[in-house]
């Protein structure tokens, strides 16, 4: 598999990149510098007041913006917004993270502490206008993505460099207790992940340079190296699903590194990957 550049915006926190479907087009973040960005042919960038890093398409082609202390409703066309609802609006040391729409129409979004503080943040399901809590004391929540057969999501916390798998039940709520899927991988932390259509799980891997693929049984079955440290979530899009695109960050490396990676920070696409899946639609009621 190889590596192209396909967008070389520098951002200093890459993240959240997902396919929107009605436009064709790739769409990610610039965290801590409230900026969504699509890439292509009419790329262009929208800005928020505050940290923005997650995104759902509606069925109309609008997306739900998780910022830190909401979910908005983007119209990409007009920019016109619309607020949702409240996430950890009275906590003003957090901010969101990573999240991906479930198959059942909802949206799992985590938050955390600007500064990573431990246990600071949680995981949320958000459904409808309801922002349930699933997992509380999460100190830099990633990696949520859903096997193809919502038997099991897939969640991790950056800074235990642990990745679990939480069983499902049939309408998208944790079924049991979720166990340990990898425990300290061997590259780097696990950040941003994505399941592909055979249900294996591509982590991005923070200080790793990489992306691995790892089996529904946890074994180690690929990996795709990358020229630049800090690699923060994968996405699969383009016509067929079956490229894989990454986004990176500049935050974290010095001087000297920066030298050394200049493609830090900007998002990359991956050829030759296996297939993967449309991500589900997030239905607002």
């Amino acid at each position: 598999m190889s590596w192209e550049v396909y967008d070389d915006r520098p951002c200093t926190l890459g993240e959240g990149p997902i396919w929107h479907r009605a436009h064709g087009q790739l769409l990610w973040f610039d965290i801590v510098a409230g900026r969504l960005l699509s890439g292509g042919d009419g790329a262009r960038e929208w800005t928020f007041e505050e940290p923005a890093s997650a995104a759902a398409e509606l069925a109309d082609g609008r997306v739900l913006v998780a910022t830190a202390t909401g979910l908005t409703i983007l119209d990409l066309a007009s920019d016109a917004r619309e607020p949702f609802a409240l996430l950890e609006a009275d906590d003003l040391t957090t901010r969101s993270n990573d999240g991906r729409p479930d198959p059942w129409g909802g949206l799992w979004i985590g938050t955390m502490g600007f500064d990573a503080e431990p246990e600071a943040g949680a995981i949320y399901r958000v459904t409808g206008r309801e922002v349930r809590t699933l997992f509380p004391r999460i100190s830099v929540p990633n990696g949520i993505c859903f096997a193809p057969d919502r038997s099991v999501a897939y969640l991790a916390d950056s800074a235990i460099g642990v990745i679990w798998r939480q069983p499902l039940d049939e309408d998208g709520w944790p079924d049991g207790a979720r166990e340990i899927f990898v425990d300290d991988g061997p590259a780097g932390l696990p950040d941003g992940a994505v399941c592909d259509a055979d249900g294996y799980v591509w982590s991005a891997r923070w200080g790793g340079s990489c992306v691995l693929r790892f089996a529904p049984d946890g074994r180690l079955d690929h990996r795709v190296d990358l020229p630049t440290a800090q690699v923060t979530c994968p996405a699969f899009g383009g016509e067929g699903f079956d490229t894989l695109y990454v986004t990176t960050a500049r935050q974290g490396l010095d001087a000297e590194s920066l030298a050394e990676q200049p493609h830090a920070g900007q998002t990359f696409r991956v050829l030759g990957t296996v297939p993967g899946r449309p991500e589900p639609l997030f239905i607002p009621d």
